[in-house]
């Protein structure tokens, strides 16, 4: 039997693992917003929000503690930071387009192993929400995909090719989810490391992809 699957909190905080000193990140909306969570206090990471926010702390989860006007893109409310800046959209989206962001982690409705990306719209429901997603996608210096391997219903979320409407295609880097984390290569997707009781036999069922298995693949760790 397979291991357990990381819950979103898990999940959030092994993607932190990817944010290094002075970065400057955008959390996209669903579980990357934990990401803010859980940074080392001796690690200056600069959080950017499309809606016009950059260097804000982690999101408050008491509502008496919350300043209704200081939310991120997932109308969560947000702590503020020492430096913290505010700005209009268009400036916001600047950051983004002028390709100052170090990493966008964004969440996933499909991914394939070339890297495409479709999560703006939801299947079952007629309109879709792009937000600044498909900015982000193309100018992010480094795209990260966090998600559950597969859906509710057991269907893989990272396919050989993307049923679902393109945000952007050939634009994710690196997958992370609750079973493993795959890199996007020319050669495919190469898995890199499974979650604690899982193997790549068992990460292969669940994708119709073909996923390469290296020698050197490693157990997730969190720290």
């Amino acid at each position: 039997m397979p291991g357990e699957r990381l819950d979103e909190q898990t999940m959030a905080i092994r993607a932190a693992k990817e944010f290094q000193e002075g970065m400057i990140i955008n959390l996209g909306v669903g579980i990357p917003t934990f990401c803010s969570n859980f940074v080392p206090p001796d690690r200056e990471i600069l959080f950017h929000s499309e809606n016009g926010v950059v260097g804000f702390g982690p999101i408050i989860d008491n509502p008496d503690d919350a300043d209704e006007n200081l939310i991120n893109a997932g109308v969560q409310p947000i702590s503020s930071k020492p430096g913290m800046a505010i700005m209009d959209h268009a400036e916001s989206l600047c950051i983004i387009r002028g390709g100052h962001v170090d990493i966008t982690v964004l969440g996933v409705v499909q991914v394939s192993e070339k890297g495409d990306l479709a999560n703006y719209t939801i299947p079952g429901k007629q309109i879709g929400s792009l937000g600044g997603g498909q900015d982000l996608a193309f100018c992010a210096k480094k795209v990260i995909a966090l998600t559950t391997f597969t859906t509710k219903e057991g269907d893989a979320k990272v396919v050989k090719e993307c049923t679902q409407p393109l945000t952007a295609p050939r634009c994710v880097d690196r997958i992370i989810s609750d079973i493993a984390v795959l890199d996007v290569t020319p050669e495919g997707l190469v898995l890199r490391e499974v979650a604690p009781g899982w193997t790549a036999e068992e990460v292969q069922a669940l994708t119709d992809a073909k996923i390469i298995v290296p020698p050197d693949v490693e157990e997730m760790t969190l720290l």
